[in-house]
């Protein structure tokens, strides 16, 4: 089988475009020149990939499959330059990281203030994401840097796993309301709870039930921003778990407070997660240095604040 890379790259931009004349202007190549590369490319695979309809061009099912391994073909193509050339000594290329909302709060700032200024030919993408989405996007090559709250066992097969520091969630309610004022969590069973992600997060609502002997499950919402979280809590009267890192953005506001009441271990790690590659790009691996770093200054500051209290 000899598959092209020009005809992947047409076969993705046709998808893209939904149209084969707008792809091959993107392109520079001709409608005809184009239609040519895709039906060269439905030869060696033996497959239909494209079905035209009255707006243009929609995948197949097979389709479907082969531009989920194209986009990953183009991806880790990109990713090679990059690091070959960092491999010259141009520190140049993107770093990708998703981070859930308890590294976002200080860890990651703290990393990329150091980072960002030794390395500025190193274009960043952060975004917030829940741990299923950290893990797909790992997955797909489309995250180079995953920072997350570690699930109890996390093997080290797929990922490499950087353990970092603890954290811990708390329980809030909109202010004033009837949630917070409660003094014991069965006072909040029949409450309509949110929380952030579907991982160790979750887990967490889930001990906090056990612990209070509850055998019911908390009826919850699963949302992936800190944002989502307290305007559902502010504004819809839910009760959240959110991690103590982001309780002053989302006290500023005057809108949410903490629940006063007596809870069991609600601690959590987070941990950095990046691919099995021997080729992990030098940005890459000087990033986890610097996250490292920033782990241990972070860890250093909260003992020299549990000894001043």
């Amino acid at each position: 089988m000899s598959v092209k890379l020009h005809a992947l790259q047409a076969f993705v931009a046709a998808i893209e475009d939904g149209s084969l004349r707008s792809a091959g202007r993107r392109l520079g190549y001709s409608q005809p020149a184009l239609t040519k590369m895709i039906k060269d490319l439905e030869f060696e695979l033996a497959a239909p990939l494209l079905v035209r309809n009255a707006r243009g061009v929609i995948p197949t099912e097979q389709g479907r499959l082969l531009l989920e391994h194209a986009r990953r073909v183009q991806t880790e193509l990109v990713q090679a330059r990059q690091q070959i050339a960092q491999l010259g000594g141009v520190m140049r290329g993107e770093l990708r990281i998703s981070a859930c909302a308890a590294a976002l709060a200080r860890l990651v700032p703290q990393a990329l203030r150091s980072f960002a200024p030794e390395f500025p030919g190193i274009r960043l993408q952060v975004s917030e994401e829940c741990h299923v989405e950290q893990i797909e996007k790992l997955r797909n090559g489309s995250s180079d840097v995953a920072i997350a709250a570690l699930p109890a066992s996390m093997a080290d097969d797929e990922f490499q796993v950087h353990r970092l520091l603890g954290s811990r969630m708390a329980v809030v309610a909109r202010r004033g309301s009837a949630q917070a004022r409660a003094s014991a969590l069965r006072e909040l069973a029949d409450a309509n709870w949110v929380h952030l992600g579907t991982g160790a997060e979750r887990a967490c609502a889930r001990s906090l039930f056990d612990a209070a002997g509850l055998d019911v499950e908390p009826v919850d919402v699963a949302v992936n921003t800190t944002l989502a979280l307290i305007s559902l809590v502010a504004h819809a009267g839910y009760v959240g778990l959110i991690p103590v890192e982001c309780l002053g953005n989302a006290m500023a506001e005057g809108t949410v407070q903490t629940v006063a009441l007596p809870l069991p271990d609600l601690s959590i790690k987070i941990g950095a997660l990046v691919r099995v590659h021997p080729l992990n790009g030098l940005a890459n691996r000087y990033f986890m240095a610097h996250l490292h770093r920033a782990a241990q200054l972070l860890a250093r500051d909260g003992e020299r604040r549990l000894h001043a209290a």
